[in-house]
């Protein structure tokens, strides 16, 4: 339930996708599971969580915190997507919110579980000669885990004690934290 920025940026290189210019591109947005285990069930993963929380959604768009999106959509069947217009010459930035925690995915649920990571991934699509937005021009995810907030502070504070007992050779091995994710590109 926590919102969350994401900021859309143009990266085009000078002189690419001219046809772009002046126009609006669709961004859709999506929560899928990372474990390629869960990504084979998923569709009976996202039912089952449908039962269970009735009228809930997965993903949702923090509207009145979002700047520069146009026609926001969630589409009711679809529980983990969202969609909106942006212009890529303009300020954007959307808020998303995630409504499921990492662990409603895993077996045993009397807490401590580890939770299933999550995926965001977002593609942008231009439009073609009728007027959709079919052209696929990028798509850009990032790993995310949900927990309570409480959840949270104890798995970080976990997370920060087991890296101080590693070695600095150890360390090596892992990414230092940042204030902010760059999104990775997807092929």
């Amino acid at each position: 339930g926590q919102s969350y920025e994401i900021r859309m940026l143009d990266n085009r290189k000078l002189g690419e996708l001219p046809e772009i210019n002046g126009k609006l591109v669709k961004s859709i947005f999506r929560v899928v599971f990372h474990d390629r285990r869960l990504q084979y069930t998923e569709h009976q993963q996202l039912e089952g969580w449908r039962w269970n929380r009735p009228g809930d959604r997965i993903l949702d768009i923090d509207i009145p915190m979002s700047v520069g999106i146009i026609d926001p959509r969630a589409n009711p069947t679809q529980l983990n997507t969202v969609e909106f217009l942006w212009d890529p010459a303009k300020r954007t930035s959307v808020f998303i919110q995630v409504h499921c925690i990492s662990t409603e995915f895993t077996l045993r649920k009397h807490g401590g579980e580890k939770g299933v990571p999550f995926r965001v991934q977002i593609d942008t699509f231009r439009e073609n000669e009728s007027g959709e937005y079919t052209e696929h021009l990028h798509s850009a995810s990032c790993q995310i885990k949900v927990f309570k907030p409480k959840g949270a502070d104890r798995k970080q504070k976990t997370d920060r004690e087991k890296m101080e007992k590693r070695t600095p050779h150890e360390k090596e091995k892992y990414q230092p934290s940042y204030e902010t994710t760059i999104l990775t590109e997807v092929g």
